[in-house]
């Protein structure tokens, strides 16, 4: 069954994050007022869409589908794509086994290809693209939580969104780490990050670094300007 539904934006190494025509209804913009910056930089993301679910053959997101049911929301050449469940679960955690997941042609998930059970979950995707596609967005301040002493440094949204309260918009649509020290992009420091992008936020995990050991980040976050 077609669902014709987009819901509100890491990719990935940089994983990250937004877009020019995004809706307000459809992404709450940060409550606090803060400068509009139209950025060069760094990558933007799409809403959510979800326009199909795997009652038939499977779950079919693709990227010529969407374009026809949300005409000028997706850019000419999208970046990168990301596909979650629509509980927010990855394509890795959820387990099932994947017919097609790239920026170019899209996502599908067919039942026949699953093993354990005879049904894809239901996914939805977004797409990455090059900043002359994006808007404005009033970025957040500066966040610290976590150091790189135990297991790694995990800034993530979640934990974030819990420790500061009204601070940050519900859908991210940018973000930016730097290291605490020297403020050098997260990018330039030649380290494997586990996450980076504005749905789950920042992870740098020592156990994935050849040296063992993460340095100290700071994340900030980018929000659709009211």
């Amino acid at each position: 069954m077609i669902k014709l539904l987009s819901v509100a934006l890491v990719a990935g190494l940089v994983f990250e994050s937004n877009q020019q025509i995004l809706k307000p209804n459809l992404v709450k913009p940060l409550p606090t007022k803060l400068p509009c910056v139209y950025l060069t930089h760094i990558q933007c993301w799409t809403n959510w869409f979800d326009r199909d679910d795997p009652s038939g053959t499977g779950d079919w997101e693709t990227l010529y589908n969407l374009r026809i049911e949300n005409p000028g929301k997706i850019c000419p050449e999208p970046i990168q794509i990301e596909a979650t469940t629509l509980s927010g679960v990855s394509v890795a955690a959820a387990g099932d086994v994947i017919f097609q997941n790239d920026a170019s042609s899209g996502f599908i998930c067919r039942n026949q290809d699953q093993t354990l059970k005879k049904q894809c979950n239901d996914y939805r995707v977004r797409f990455s693209c090059h900043p002359p596609f994006c808007g404005g967005a009033c970025w957040t301040k500066w966040y610290d939580r976590d150091s790189p002493t135990g297991t790694g440094d995990w800034e993530l949204l979640s934990n974030l969104k819990a420790e500061n309260p009204g601070q940050i918009c519900d859908n991210p649509i940018y973000i930016e780490a730097v290291t605490t020290d020297t403020m050098t992009p997260a990018i330039s420091t030649g380290e494997n990050f586990y996450a980076y992008n504005p749905t789950v936020g920042f992870v740098c995990r020592m156990e994935d670094q050849i040296s063992g050991q993460c340095l100290n980040y700071k994340v900030r976050f980018g929000c659709q300007c009211p």
